[in-house]
């Protein structure tokens, strides 16, 4: 398996650190003995611009993307917290995403590939491709355009 910070490092991929819950729930729950549900996590990086609003009115694709890619940046880092080390991830098993849009918007899919990319760039496709739904929603908590959650498999 690679070193997932060197795999980091050469993309010059920071993570932020991990936020703390915005509610009474657990970022990170182990089930079995060898799997992790992770909470939803929107894109808002600390020390960057709000993002807020629907994809199809407020933002484009594109900035959809950028911010979901955000989103699996948070995830990371409650998995880093969580774990201690990422090469402790065996596989990224499922990926449902919400994504807040108008009615006549349909590019939830293309959206969530900011997120999805980002795993298969650092992680490879063995590990980093997941199934995955993206989901289109008429609203999400404080008006995030994106968020997702994940269900991972460790060692």
């Amino acid at each position: 398996m690679s070193d997932v910070y060197a795999k980091l490092k050469e993309l010059g991929i920071e993570l932020p650190t991990a936020a703390k819950p915005g509610g009474v729930y657990s970022p990170v729950k182990a089930f079995g003995t060898t799997f992790l549900y992770c909470s939803g996590c929107d894109g808002n990086l600390e020390g960057e611009d709000l993002v807020l609003g629907k994809l199809g009115q407020d933002l484009t694709v594109e900035q959809g993307q950028v911010y979901s890619r955000n989103c699996m940046l948070k995830l990371l880092a409650n998995l880093q917290r969580h774990l201690g080390d990422l090469n402790r991830i065996k596989r990224f098993v499922k990926i449902l995403a919400f994504v807040q849009s108008t009615d006549d918007f349909h590019a939830q899919p293309q959206v969530i590939n900011g997120a999805s990319t980002l795993l298969r760039e650092v992680f490879g496709d063995e590990i980093g491709l997941a199934a995955r739904s993206a989901i289109g929603t008429n609203a999400l908590p404080g008006n995030v355009p994106v968020e997702i959650e994940l269900l991972v498999e460790f060692e």
